[in-house]
């Protein structure tokens, strides 16, 4: 008999991905999304035998009746504030109204659980929500996979490609865990499947230090990589505090600063995965140079 799997957040980018990976899984998913939502992502989702179900994602009601006869749920929900807590604190209350037994809330980022609160804006919001669902009478599976192997090659100013150096705060030599989202979403699909999966747990598609980067690079290259260590992490906490002054939007996901707060918890070692569960279930796992031979980068 088939798993019934409903997942919030289908049409985003890591949303998209792990239904892909439940419907090779053979699983049966239903995904939830907001009546206004564009038909051509109603439509590709459908094609891909998706049970596709538009509801006032506001109501509760709604949602739980949903929710009716599934196994598990997965919020892939992306923003925040009103995203991470009060959305993802709705949907967890439907659930649990509706009776069901397991519940993957939209973590997918480092482990927050040893950071210093009130330095992370967005991994904060996460701490926030887990608050409240660590009050619900659910099962729930929160997965930490530290930065997406993604980020190396756009958002992350950590390769700097052009310079021919890597950058570094503070140790060179501190490991920091990298995950592709692909990865990610295939991980998600086996917990989702998995009714005996923990509360936490934590994995790395490879683990690299800037130094490790740096003779990496090098070596793809065919150029020298240097590291352009530009100070300690003092100073880089005392850049995050003058940009977070001067940001007046306070709206984007992940303006500059909050960038810089994801670099900082990284190559602080506060975030740095010991033990990780890669080998609970069969995957191939991405490494961060075969990643980065796939993105042909130089």
């Amino acid at each position: 008999m088939k798993d019934n799997i409903l997942l919030a957040g289908a049409t985003g980018n890591l949303g998209g991905k792990i239904a892909d990976m439940l419907i090779s899984k053979k699983a049966n998913v239903i995904a939830i999304v907001r009546k206004e939502t564009n038909h051509t992502k109603i439509e590709n989702l459908t094609k891909k035998g998706i049970k596709v179900l538009q509801i006032d994602m506001t109501n509760s009601d709604e949602i739980a009746k949903a929710c009716r006869d599934v196994n598990c749920v997965i919020s892939a929900f992306s923003g925040l504030r009103e995203t991470i807590v009060d959305s993802q604190k709705l949907l967890l209350d439907a659930v649990v109204k509706a009776g069901v037994s397991r519940f993957i809330p939209s973590d997918y980022s480092s482990d927050f659980t040893n950071l210093v609160p009130g330095k992370n804006r967005n991994l904060d919001l996460r701490r926030e929500f887990h608050t409240y669902l660590d009050t619900k009478p659910i099962k729930a599976t929160t997965i930490f996979n530290g930065p997406f192997m993604d980020l190396l090659t756009t958002d992350m100013p950590l390769i700097l490609f052009k310079k021919k150096k890597i950058l570094c705060w503070g140790n060179p030599d501190i490991k920091m865990d990298f995950t592709s989202t692909y990865n990610v979403a295939e991980y998600t699909a086996n917990v989702a499947l998995d009714n005996s999966s923990p509360r936490y747990l934590k994995i790395a598609g490879d683990t690299m230090s800037a130094n490790d980067i740096k003779n990496l690079m090098s070596e793809l290259s065919g150029t020298k990589y240097k590291l352009f260590r530009p100070g300690g992490i003092g100073l880089l906490n005392s850049i995050i505090g003058v940009a977070k002054f001067f940001d007046r939007s306070k709206t984007e996901l992940y303006p500059a600063w909050q960038g810089m707060q994801y670099m900082r918890d990284m190559m602080e070692g506060r975030a740095v995965i010991t033990n990780h569960d890669n080998d609970r279930y069969l995957m191939k796992w991405t490494k961060i140079k075969e990643y980065l031979v796939s993105e042909n980068v130089k």
